[in-house]
């Protein structure tokens, strides 16, 4: 039986059933089932998909990698971009029609000391979108309206997917390392991540330096505006950051190998700030006589609020920052994690619904 939601402003709008790619198991190739089709809650929105980058964390929350995990069956996904087709109960301040993203901070409580404070990414009670909340590996998904993205006229719905999370993450990182224009960032692998957080920094007015161990991501990074890149695999990294610059001010690792965390320790200058926003699994190497003779501060950074995506999207919508992005169908998502795995993905990949 096909259900109907009155939407605001708009005749019924009428549909029983949605696409989406499901973990059912971790570890198991996702399946891409018929799902009934979600009405949404108060305060909700139900948005028809366009396009939803795929980030490493969905990879992660496919395999259960982590210790808080979801609970299987789950649609991943947290970069999602669409239009708003049906409203809930008590939302006037959204109309059908209207251009919405998913993030990873799907909702918080709004009343405890984090979110009171403008820590909302802190919250103990946060919803995770395509983790504890079903996602944007879907025709279409469901959404917070307190915490839905609005995204700027005129964006691109294929770039804009990966400001999301890959863009507001990079760039609450940058900010949490306290870099100032003119001083020097690195930023410690270039890939998804990484090749917008070099246009992030430069943006901020930040010298980048841009280390990976693979010589077509650093000839990019180079396009993107870094000063020096360093190869891990070949070259001394700190040694020869020190020698060209005096150290790092800020250092921001996106890179998934535990080595490159315990690089940044050697990379930071004295009273430098390193942030960790890539999760890899298992410890990283590091000297607490050098963190503590240095005075270094080592903090992580995940994803942002929502005024830190208000910004990050500006920064977009002004020009500033544009992804590198590959497009695929909801049907390729297996392959595209196991490209993921391999290290064998330029830019970022973004599922196209259209």
């Amino acid at each position: 039986m096909t259900s109907t939601l009155e939407t605001a402003g708009a005749p019924a709008w009428s549909v029983d059933t949605m696409k989406a790619a499901v973990v059912t198991e971790f570890g198991a190739p996702l399946e891409i089932s018929e799902l009934p089709l979600p009405a949404p809650g108060h305060r909700e929105a139900l948005v028809k998909l366009e396009t939803s980058g795929v980030c490493h964390t969905d990879l992660h929350a496919a395999q259960g990698d982590w210790p808080v995990k979801p609970q299987p069956p789950f649609v991943p996904g947290h970069e999602g971009y669409g239009t708003v087709v049906a409203l809930g109960p008590g939302v006037d301040d959204l109309e059908v029609g209207d251009k919405v993203g998913n993030a990873w901070l799907w909702s918080a409580c709004g009343r405890c000391e984090y979110c009171r404070t403008g820590w909302e990414t802190l919250c103990e009670k946060q919803q995770n979108g395509g983790y504890t909340v079903n996602g944007s590996f879907g025709t279409y998904m469901l959404v917070n309206v307190d915490y839905a993205v609005r995204i700027p006229d005129g964006a691109d719905p294929v770039e804009v997917a990966p400001i999301l999370c890959a863009g507001v993450t990079v760039y609450k990182g940058l900010k949490e390392t306290e870099t100032r224009p003119g001083q020097w960032v690195a930023i410690s692998g270039i890939g998804g991540l990484g090749h917008v957080a070099v246009q992030y920094a430069r943006a901020m007015g930040m010298r980048v330096l841009a280390v990976d161990i693979d010589d077509a991501k650093l000839a990019l990074a180079t396009r993107l505006g870094a000063e020096i890149a360093l190869n891990a695999r070949t070259t001394d990294v700190a040694a020869e950051a020190h020698r060209a610059t005096g150290g790092m001010h800020g250092v921001l690792v996106t890179a998934v190998h535990p080595q490159a965390f315990g690089q940044a320790i050697g990379l930071a200058r004295r009273g430098g700030t390193i942030v960790f926003n890539g999760l890899p699994a298992g410890e990283f190497p590091a000297s607490i006589f050098d963190i503590v003779l240095n005075r270094l501060t080592i903090r992580g950074s995940i994803v942002g609020t929502r005024q830190d995506m208000v910004e990050a999207l500006d920064f977009y919508a002004r020009g500033l920052i544009k992804p590198m992005v590959t497009t695929a169908k909801l049907e390729d998502i297996n392959d595209i994690f196991h490209r993921m795995e391999r290290g064998q993905i330029d830019g970022r990949m973004v599922i196209d619904y259209r």
